[in-house]
């Protein structure tokens, strides 16, 4: 069973942010309401009751994760006053994109130099959710059978944390020049003259018919000997949104600034959102904010208008109705919108929405199955694209463009794509970014569109590590 108190208090989520950082494993979920387009609620957990880790070595791992999803389930009655969508407990963590192989039984070619599990899921049975709508937390605990009492213990242990949280004053972020990004110290694991040969080879396998479109990226790499936390600070400040994330795996973290949303589950519908195409967009508040707003304007109609991008995005679209039909029930799959073009702090983004109601039985490992991982980021069709990733990416994805978010043991779901996400460990940070590469694709194009996505993330590392 689910017990929760709700508490109206001013909010101090950095201060709270804060908190959690300090205790084991702990995840954090949404980003900056006021200045992103986010979600209507943002969760804060730590200190798991159980671990789920799957390693590149191992066998099997939808048996392993079916098995363990079915340990915990909610009782139907559990505070049915509740806001509607609310995380009700479960689990939290990421799932790399090489998990991808596993479904397709892909070989494994790129170099995994990182060395991170396939995946990583924290079960929490105590956590605290802000509701951005109503400006009020919610403290959350389950009731397990082996607790004799405990959920009251857990709640008051949870509202200690807010209480701490109101004491905590985290700076402002220093800010940072996105137009001048020093990359002078950053080191990719391509050159650009690899990058522009391979762009002309991914569209030869166009010409040849192999893929119609492929995800092409590279990874950036540099120093790193701040607190993750203090990255995830500046995200919210400076580059928020929508599916924001920060996660200590204890011998590395993740901090996502993803505006990608990939997949949703909540009473039996799901819903994924792909993101097909980008412009830049400038700062519209400082001495410029003339010749800047003139510039957004013309970037955004030049996306708005683009033949390109919209062939792209088609091309996902179609590609996510076929993985949503699989798992869902005659005649409910349907493209809710087709296209729009969303507005963030450094980027616009063309973005549809496909969605479909479930069929009775589907479980959420036959999800994973049907739609991992996101048609946006691999390419189209979907198993020789990721052949083809494998093929002329040097170095495993890991995380990126793998899904960072949670399980609920209600059967919801809520996952991102884990693109604009920065892992750190061992003193480096790691940033990847790419785009969709169509026959008719200008490699110099593509690799500025590359550095414009990486611009954002290494602004944060840099405006850090100047002040640690």
């Amino acid at each position: 069973r689910l017990r929760c108190r709700e508490i109206r208090a001013s909010a101090n989520l950095p201060g709270l942010c804060e908190v959690f950082a300090r205790l084991e494993s702990a995840a954090i979920l949404g980003g900056n309401s006021a200045r992103a387009n986010a979600g209507r609620f943002s969760y804060f957990a730590a200190q798991p009751k159980e671990i789920l880790e799957f390693g590149a070595e191992q066998d099997d791992p939808f048996g392993k994760l079916q098995k363990a999803l079915a340990k915990y389930k909610l009782e139907k009655d559990s505070d049915i006053n509740l806001p509607k969508g609310i995380f009700r407990g479960g689990w939290i963590g990421y799932f790399s994109y090489e998990l991808g192989r596993y479904i397709e039984r892909l070989p494994a070619a790129a170099v995994d130099d990182i060395g991170l599990p396939l995946f990583r899921l924290c079960f929490y049975d105590r956590f605290i959710a802000y509701d951005h709508q109503e400006e009020s937390f919610w403290l959350l605990a389950l009731e397990l059978p082996d607790d004799a009492g405990e959920p009251e213990e857990k709640l008051s242990a949870l509202e200690g944390s807010l209480a701490e949280s109101q004491r905590i004053r985290v700076p402002q972020p220093a800010t940072a020049d996105l137009d001048n990004i020093d990359f002078s110290s950053v080191r990719s694991n391509m050159d650009k003259n690899y990058y522009l040969r391979t762009i002309e080879k991914i569209k030869r396998y166009i010409y040849d018919g192999d893929v119609y479109q492929i995800n092409f990226s590279q990874r950036f790499e540099c120093d790193y000997d701040a607190r993750a936390i203090e990255l995830y600070h500046w995200q919210n400040c400076y580059n928020p949104s929508p599916c924001a994330s920060y996660i200590d795996a204890g011998g590395f973290h993740i901090v996502s600034a993803s505006p990608e949303m990939f997949i949703t589950i909540a009473d039996g519908l799901i819903q994924t959102k792909p993101i097909k195409g980008t412009r830049p967009r400038l700062d519209e508040t400082g001495k410029a904010s003339a010749r800047a707003k003139l510039i957004n304007t013309r970037n955004f109609n030049e996306l708005l208008g683009s033949e390109k991008e919209q062939a792209e995005l088609n091309m996902i679209i179609d590609l996510e109705r076929n993985d949503v039909a699989r798992i869902c029930r005659p005649g409910t799959r349907t493209v809710v919108q087709p296209r729009t073009i969303e507005t963030y702090p450094t980027v616009f983004h063309a973005v549809a929405t496909v969605a479909g109601r479930l069929r009775e039985g589907i479980t959420f490992c036959d999800v994973l199955k049907s739609l991992f991982p996101g048609g946006s980021i691999t390419g189209a069709p979907k198993i020789r694209s990721m052949e083809i990733i494998d093929e002329t990416e040097p170095t495993a994805r890991g995380v990126y463009t793998g899904s960072i978010g949670f399980i609920g043991i209600d059967g919801s779901a809520c996952l991102n794509i884990a693109i604009r996400t920065i892992i750190i460990k061992d003193q480096k940070a790691y940033a990847q970014a790419g785009g969709g590469i169509v026959a008719d694709s200008d490699p110099e194009a593509e690799w500025a569109e590359t550095i414009v996505k990486a611009r954002a993330l290494l602004a944060g590392i840099n405006s850090v590590m100047r002040r640690a």
